[in-house]
């Protein structure tokens, strides 16, 4: 990180609803990954950069998918969905 602040974390409602119900480890577990998110928005590995643009980007580990939104000029990251195959 270059000395900037990190990105603010908001949850879209359906989101925030599979968040409440994931297991502890499975939600400390994204929090590990959007707190790497907002460091570095871009630090993740794009999957369909054609279809999406390049401020919706993906972070998969292990059983936990989330999809999230860069909103540059808020510096604002926007959970969108939040996958567990678990």
């Amino acid at each position: 990180m270059t000395g900037q602040q990190p990105y603010a974390v908001r949850f879209s409602a359906p989101a925030a609803k599979v968040l409440d119900t994931l297991p502890e480890h499975a939600e400390d577990t994204v929090w590990d990954v959007l707190d790497a998110a907002a460091a570095d928005p871009w630090g993740f590995r794009q999957w369909n950069a054609d279809a999406d643009g390049e401020d919706v980007r993906y972070a998969s580990v292990g059983q936990l998918s989330l999809t999230y939104w860069i909103n540059r000029p808020l510096r604002r990251l926007s959970v969108l969905t939040i996958t567990w195959l678990g």
